[in-house]
């Protein structure tokens, strides 16, 4: 999500919702295998990769913890650094419950391309045609458009009458099929097609089209669609500001003052279709590996899929080069090519990418947020230990 740093009243200094991406000593930063303790020493475990994940939790600006988890063929690796809870001093766990933010934005596009598969929805289909109701102006905007964020919609999470809402309550509970409407009001921002806009008001349009040709509420359409034939049991799309248990408790982190927990600050009903998904590290990489592999969709239209526009990155930015495709990026790495998604909210700074097989997945989560305009340092040494881990799951082993 593009970040806005704003500051609640009850002095929180954090992202507002969907406008972000919208000390204590912490215990010694562990390495794990699937289902056991300490694997530090394990031959299976890569003692540099973990050196830098521990690195990367020291920083001053660093998040209290981070889980990364590498899958080849069904074998998994889990790196674990910090904490995932710093008033229990536990440690991330490969089935904690997170916000998995704008990675959120690939499961409405397998909703919206599963939909194209069985001929309900074509990429060519329009907001005219699907939503009469939303703007004239916004009405030759297609679905293709909507998918690659080059549709020019105005992007809702900048609107000063929905940031007035979160600064006032934090916790609003909106009616996300009402989001558009805090700018409908607002032409398009370019001619559709011409560029590239990173905008959350894409995905809300995606998943009110999916409701249109179905008839079916868009959480419906996750559980028919995407969860129940990936056998996703802990994935969800709540619309409060609760996390189911156990989760990643999330931080606001600030350099020379105690890590904020604000998990639960939150409404994630703000972002929805575009950012409001919880997941876990293990489900999220079955995901992640059947979404940028080919098990999900049929290969005319993972082709259109795949189809990038070099350049364009997703937010934040994943490792390596970044290209745009259809709810998707292409991150061209130095040891290769993966496809996945990024996100970021308060507290979560997220990537999940597969390789073109689908055979090998990494996540790779932190637990403070991270983007462009939101410590950029960060960001930019988070993206470099992105990288290692991405070489390591590309090596043959």
């Amino acid at each position: 999500m593009p970040t806005r740093v704003r500051r609640f009243r009850t002095g929180l200094s954090a992202v507002a919702l969907a406008a972000a991406a919208l000390g204590a000593l912490l215990p010694s930063a562990q390495a794990a295998s699937a289902g056991t303790g300490s694997a530090r020493g394990r031959p299976d475990h890569d003692e540099r990769l973990q050196q830098r994940l521990e690195r990367l939790v020291a920083q001053d600006d660093g998040p209290p913890g981070a889980i990364a988890v590498l899958t080849r063929s069904g074998r998994t690796q889990v790196y674990t650094a910090g904490v995932g809870d710093v008033a229990t001093g536990r440690r991330p766990d490969l089935d904690d419950h997170m916000r998995i933010a704008s990675i959120s934005k690939a499961f409405s596009g397998a909703v919206a391309l599963r939909l194209v598969d069985e001929k309900v929805l074509s990429l060519d289909d329009t907001i005219g045609e699907r939503l009469p109701g939303l703007p004239a102006d916004w009405h030759a905007v297609t679905l293709r458009q909507l998918l690659q964020h080059t549709s020019g919609l105005p992007d809702y999470t900048a609107d000063p009458e929905f940031l007035n809402i979160l600064q006032a309550d934090p916790r609003h509970l909106f009616d996300p099929r009402t989001l558009l409407g805090f700018v409908a009001d607002e032409p398009l921002q370019f001619r559709p097609g011409t560029l590239y806009e990173y905008s959350n008001s894409d995905n809300i349009a995606v998943a009110l089209m999916a409701e249109a040709v179905t008839g079916r509420r868009y959480e419906d359409l996750l559980k028919e669609l995407v969860y129940r034939p990936l056998g996703l049991r802990q994935t969800s799309l709540p619309l409060g500001y609760r996390l189911p248990r156990p989760y990643l408790h999330g931080y606001d982190v600030t350099p020379g003052a105690e890590p904020e927990d604000v998990s639960e600050a939150l409404s994630a009903s703000g972002v929805w279709a575009s950012g409001g998904i919880v997941s876990t590290p293990r489900e999220l990489g079955v995901f992640i590996r059947a979404y940028g592999g080919p098990a999900l969709l049929s290969e005319k239209t993972r082709k259109e899929q795949l189809t990038f526009r070099p350049g364009d990155s997703s937010e934040p930015a994943g490792p390596g080069t970044n290209a745009a495709g259809l709810a998707i990026y292409q991150y061209t790495t130095r040891c290769g090519v993966l496809y996945g998604h990024t996100g970021n909210f308060p507290g979560y700074t997220q990537l999940a990418a597969t390789t073109p097989d689908g055979t090998r997945s990494l996540t790779f989560s932190i637990n403070t947020q991270t983007s462009k305009s939101n410590k950029p340092a960060l960001l930019a040494r988070l993206r470099t230990v992105q990288e290692d881990f991405a070489c390591a799951l590309l090596k043959d082993r």
